[in-house]
């Protein structure tokens, strides 16, 4: 099976068990799963929230969940070659939601996680692609969450690259 096949295998295991009752994300997981994980520069908790709204919001759908983790894989493995940092953007180091960008309210926050999700320097407490998120993205055009992110990679820290793009 290709990365994609685990993936999906794995979000359909784990959302059994989720509907099943089992919210301990942290049993989930075999060692094959650790190391898909790892592979991909993604955290356990990191996975588990995309189940979790699938479960209770659904949304985002597992090809979502798919995509996105698609451009995190792309980012750890071409820009940061498979370096693993901590997590260090936090609730007390990120913009509020009500922060905006060129008149813009809460485009600071997502752009924030936004590269911290294509680092992997997300706490897990925040979640790129949660429920703000996505209405974000809706509101601003239906973009698609991986998109953003690869816009936010082009861009670098160049903030006006994606205003122009929201904006266009």
């Amino acid at each position: 099976m290709t990365w994609n096949d685990l993936f999906l295998d794995l979000f359909d295991r784990c959302v059994k068990r989720y509907r099943n009752g089992d919210k301990h994300f942290e049993s989930y997981y075999e060692d094959e799963d650790l190391e898909l994980l790892r592979s991909i520069g993604y955290r356990k908790r990191e996975f588990f929230d995309f189940v979790e709204d699938w479960c209770d919001e659904g949304s985002p759908s597992p090809s979502d969940a798919l995509l996105i983790a698609a451009v995190r894989r792309d980012y750890f493995r071409v820009v940061m070659k498979g370096e693993v940092r901590p997590a260090t953007v936090t609730r007390d180091n990120i913009p509020t939601f009500g922060d905006s960008l060129d008149g813009i309210h809460y485009l600071p926050r997502i752009l924030a996680k936004g590269r911290a999700k294509l680092r992997g320097e997300l706490d897990p407490d925040l979640m790129f692609g949660c429920g703000g998120d996505r209405k974000f993205l809706n509101d601003h055009g239906k973009v698609h969450p991986a998109d953003f992110l690869r816009h936010v990679w082009a861009a670098g820290d160049k903030d006006h690259e994606v205003v122009r793009w929201l904006c266009d």
